[in-house]
């Protein structure tokens, strides 16, 4: 069974969701640790330049799969 074009765009936006909240979680954790102090705004703006990314690479890549399947 395949996955049609707009499920896996539904997968896509969950997966990366789920994943920015997790990333601007371990940015506030983990940034202090080297040194690094960006206010909630930047940490959530960086979190969104990274989500957007996320969210193309992992639609190409169910497309690619579904298309070699």
């Amino acid at each position: 069974m395949t996955q049609s074009r707009r499920l896996s765009l539904v997968e896509a936006v969950t997966n990366v969701a789920v994943g920015y909240v997790l990333a601007v979680i371990t940015q506030i954790v983990v940034f202090p640790w080297f040194g690094i102090h960006p206010s909630l705004g930047e940490n959530l703006a960086i979190g969104s330049i990274f989500t957007g990314i996320s969210l193309l690479r992992s639609y190409a890549l169910r497309r690619l799969f579904e298309r070699l399947r």
